[in-house]
Parts: C-alpha cells; structure tokens; sequence
C-alpha cells in the first residue's frame, strides 16, 4: 500500500511553488507508506551543465574535498552542494559518465541516485515529512516532479529501495503495485546491457522504460509496452526531461485519482493528495483508465 504523486504545471508562474505543492502531496499520503520516501524534482536546465544527485551513510568524509579530487580525475570543473545525505554534483554533460566512473574509484561507498540535466532525486528510509525537511524539498523550483512513500513488501528498507528509481538520463519512475515476472525481465534486460543495483521489482520497471527510450520509443510508447510484457499489479507515474506519464496495469486495483486544469496536471493514489491544489474545485478529475496510456510533454 503505497502512496505516489505527480505534478506536471504548464503555469509558469507556479514553478517556484513546484517542491512545496509536491512536497504537502506527498505528506498527505504519509500514512501508506512508513518506510521510506522520496522526491524526483525537474528543474530548469542551465546551459552547458549536467547534474549527478548521489547519497553517502557518511556524508561528511565521503564528501569532503569531493569537488577537486573529482575535478582532477576528469579533467572539467566541478562542483559539489551538499544537502545532508546527499549532494549534488555539477558538471558538464560530456563529463557526467566519466565522473560517475570516477566516483566508482575516488568513493566506492557513494551511490548514485540520478544523473541528467534537469533531474534531482532525493530519498531516504523515513516518513515523506522527515524526508522532504532534511533534503529543504520545499524550497525547490522546477517544471515537474513525482514522489513515493514506500510500503515495503518484496525487498529490503533501505535508501536505494526507496523510490524514485532512475536508470537512464533524466528518467525515473515511482510504482505501487508487484510485479510477477520482473526476474524474468532483468535477466532479458541485463543481456541487452542494463546494470542493477537491487532485487527491487521497479528497478527493472524503470530499466524496461529506459531501455525501450534508448532504442527510440518515445515515453507513451514506452508505457505502451509495459501493458504486454510486464505482468502484475501496477501503477507507474514516470518522469522524464520534459514529460510526464501515468499507466495503469489491465486489472487496475491500486488507487489512483488524476485532475488537470489550465495550470497543471496531477496525479494521487488518494484525492486528498489533491485538495490543496489551486485550482481544484474546478479541475476536471477522474480516474485513469486501466490498460490506458496518459503522457504530457513540455
């Protein structure tokens, strides 16, 4: 029984409020979900930059000197903001896969949570309210954004089962549901080069996306194909640079409300995670169909 949440604005206006309207979303829905939370945050893209978000148990000796070690390893500028657990490493784009090898070296204790040039991911074991004030989610702006508590059912409770889980650029994925068949996919997945980092069945629902992205399938498309070759119960909400999507499996148990308006598309597990909204007296809402693609694009 998790809870998952969305919120895509086409309201320019309403993107300073991004991480604190996602942030009292997610709230409201703390009680489905008492393991762990967390919050994908797109932001506007800043030129020639690329962003990596990675998490330490030991924040303050894995990060210290961070930014000129790594600098040195490849050759670019770098710089390294630290919020807690975490901290976000900037870049150039033609640098971000040199650095992530880099890191492997420099601190094989990091884990990397994201890497794009607009995305941040930000989780962590504990409830949405704990999570959000320790990473000042709140604070921050962008275009679009999804979240998750997390009910833990099939794996363990730790900082990288939380979700959002993200396996290519600017892409990610929150879920409640199971899925029956998700050994069978990773192994189809890793023959064809994905790498994974847990057991968790929506790892290899965010590689399945990736993996059909990279090879030209457009986010609809790729939701598309989650309705044949993924088995279970499921509720995807997916974020990627400049969209937006939502998918439903056939049989379609798990709850889930929708509201658009001229300002936003959102998305709920439960509509009290709307009520706070702008607008939403006189949004329409509805609940997605099963089998039933919705995508956005900026």
């Amino acid at each position: 029984m998790c809870g998952i949440v969305g919120l895509f604005l086409k309201d320019k206006a309403l993107e300073p409020k991004l991480g604190a309207m996602l942030s009292e979303m997610l709230v409201s829905l703390s009680d489905r979900g008492p393991d762990s939370a967390g919050i994908a945050i797109y932001g506007a893209t800043a030129g020639n930059e690329a962003k990596i978000t990675i998490q330490s148990a030991r924040p303050e000796r894995d990060f210290r000197g961070l930014d000129a070690e790594l600098a040195k390893a490849i050759g670019a500028p770098v710089s390294v903001a630290v919020k807690s657990t975490q901290a976000v490493i900037r870049t150039t784009p033609e640098k971000v896969d040199a650095a992530r090898e880099a890191l492997q070296s420099l601190r094989p204790d990091v884990r990397i949570m994201g890497a794009g040039e607009a995305v941040e991911i930000y989780k962590e074991v504990g409830l949405p309210e704990a999570v959000v004030d320790r990473f000042d989610v709140r604070s921050m702006t962008g275009t679009h954004g999804i979240g998750h508590t997390r009910m833990a059912t099939e794996s363990a409770v730790t900082t990288l089962g939380a979700h959002p889980f993200s396996t290519g650029p600017d892409q990610c994925l929150v879920h409640n549901g199971s899925l029956s068949n998700h050994n069978n996919v990773r192994r189809e997945l890793i023959r064809e080069g994905m790498a994974f980092e847990t057991e968790n069945d929506t790892e290899v629902a965010a590689a399945y996306l990736s993996n059909r992205m990279a090879h030209g399938k457009n986010l609809g498309e790729a939701l598309e194909g989650t309705l044949s070759d993924l088995d279970g119960f499921f509720t995807f909400v997916v974020g990627t640079k400049n969209g937006f999507g939502v998918v439903r499996d056939p049989i379609a148990c798990k709850p889930a409300v929708m509201a658009e308006t001229d300002q936003y598309v959102a998305f709920g597990s439960e509509y009290r995670a709307l009520t706070k909204l702008p607008g939403i007296d006189n949004a329409r809402v509805w609940e997605p169909e099963p089998a039933t693609v919705y995508f956005w694009e900026h």
